[in-house]
């Protein structure tokens, strides 16, 4: 059987084909897309209308390529959402996470909930963007008004794709409003928000099957397959592909650095409130315990301020230079600044180089990776003598040299897709192919480069 993974990130998306072969997952690249969030009456929006668009295309590129997917599955990042009308057409724009809407919002939000009983009920960490204050912008913006229906990112394309609406848990638990006892909704908070509940409907887990593409959708790609839900948020299905035994640490490295481990429960103690660790959703109703460190994306942004040069030259430049500044990568200042470079020269207090501003970033990830790690060995009581280190960042071996050497941990890293990947395996496990998670993690050992860095 073939199984099409739909990994959308927010600067591209990636249409992907995996299938089994001699006991190895092997991937197919079949489709890739640009994204951003364009700008918009002041605003940073999502071309809902372009993604739906781009998805179908990939569909037809795998057909035209020889692949006519059995099984498909979106990911996709968090807390972004579309709402729809009473005839199922969406309103407006989807807002973009890196929008500052939010802002004006957030004491308010507190007022009726203060932030302390939040994290105590849903385990979520406090991010400005979380859903929660996005919805309380549209309230009080009068978009929730007409609004029938709302589906996070990765549930509209689906709805797109098949006609069904179905909201799938992992992505769920990133809105702040799934409680992380019962694993649903928490209808206190709805009310307290004054959200309407019929908008917020029954979770569904990983490995859900969505329904069928719709006629007209196999009009356009000539074929018909199943769509089932992975985990639809992107980070979730990247932790299902770590080659980890559970409980081991990790770290997804992307756009987002995700350092954390997989529970049983969630963590909701005073020590994890202040040290802003969040309680994500997994599947099986685990989490993953993990903190939010802002990641590649000042790399990212610095690269782009110098006209895309290769990653691997940014690396050459802060390997020449000794270390010697520091800034808070977490600081919202570098949330979306107009120049990142100009940003971090100011958060410094000092004129830079090229070389030496690039390195800041770098020292700064890793002392951001040595104190997550701490924290999170002190409220889970735990000792960790390594860290699976996953997805496209783990390719930056300078990143993970400082990793290992600041954090004392052995570094392991692979597999390089493993968004992709941890999305074809639930694929496969609801086919029934593959048996369930620590299977799957065993073959991922055996299909995909995974290397250690000594500290």
């Amino acid at each position: 059987m073939k199984y099409l993974a739909i990994d959308i990130g927010a600067s591209s998306g990636r249409h992907i084909v995996g299938w089994l072969e001699d006991g190895k997952i092997n991937l197919k690249e079949v489709y890739r897309f640009a994204n951003g969030a364009q700008s918009k009456d002041g605003h940073l929006t999502w071309n809902a209308a372009r993604l739906v668009a781009e998805v179908v295309n990939g569909l037809k590129a795998a057909a035209e390529q020889g692949y006519k997917p059995d099984y498909i599955g979106i990911d996709t990042w968090a807390v972004d959402y579309a709402l729809l009308d009473g005839d199922g057409q969406i309103i407006g724009d989807i807002y973009s996470y890196r929008d500052d809407r939010t802002q004006k919002v957030i004491s308010a939000v507190h007022r009726k909930i203060p932030f302390g009983q939040l994290y105590a009920r849903t385990g979520i960490q406090f991010q400005p963007f979380n859903t929660i204050y996005q919805l309380y912008s549209d309230k009080k913006n009068d978009r929730l008004d007409g609004a029938a229906g709302f589906l996070m990112l990765p549930d509209y394309l689906n709805y797109m794709l098949t006609g069904v609406k179905k909201q799938e848990y992992t992505n769920a638990t990133s809105t702040g409003m799934v409680n992380a006892s019962t694993h649903s909704w928490d209808g206190d908070i709805l009310d307290a928000m004054g959200y309407d509940k019929s908008l917020f409907g029954e979770l569904s887990q990983p490995g859900t099957v969505v329904g069928t593409l719709s006629a007209e959708v196999q009009r356009q790609v000539g074929y018909n397959a199943t769509v089932v839900l992975p985990a639809t948020h992107d980070t979730a299905s990247a932790v299902l592909a770590a080659p980890i035994e559970f409980g081991q640490a990790y770290i997804s490295s992307g756009t987002w650095s995700l350092l954390g481990v997989e529970q049983k429960t969630a963590h909701t103690d005073e020590g994890s409130l202040n040290a802003n660790y969040s309680n994500e959703g997994s599947i099986g109703f685990n989490f993953r315990y993990q903190k939010n460190i802002m990641g590649l994306w000042m790399l990212q942004s610095i690269r782009k301020e110098l006209n895309n040069i290769p990653f691997t030259d940014l690396a050459n430049l802060a390997r020449g230079r000794l270390g010697g500044y520091l800034v808070d990568v977490n600081d919202s200042r570098f949330l979306s600044p107009r120049s990142m470079s100009a940003e971090i020269r100011a958060a410094v207090g000092r004129e830079l180089g090229t070389a030496s501003l690039v390195r800041t970033v770098y020292d700064s990830l890793a002392l951001s990776y040595k104190r997550a790690i701490e924290e999170l060995e002190a409220n889970t009581g735990a000792k960790y003598s390594s860290i699976n280190i996953i997805g496209g960042g783990c390719r930056d071996a300078l990143l993970n040299e400082l990793t290992a050497k600041a954090t004392g941990k052995k570094v392991i890293t692979g597999p390089v897709e493993a968004t992709a990947t941890g999305n074809i395996i639930m694929q496969m496990i609801s086919a029934g192919e593959i048996q369930n998670i620590s299977s799957a993690r065993n073959i991922i050992k055996n299909s995909f480069n995974i290397s250690e860095v000594e500290a």
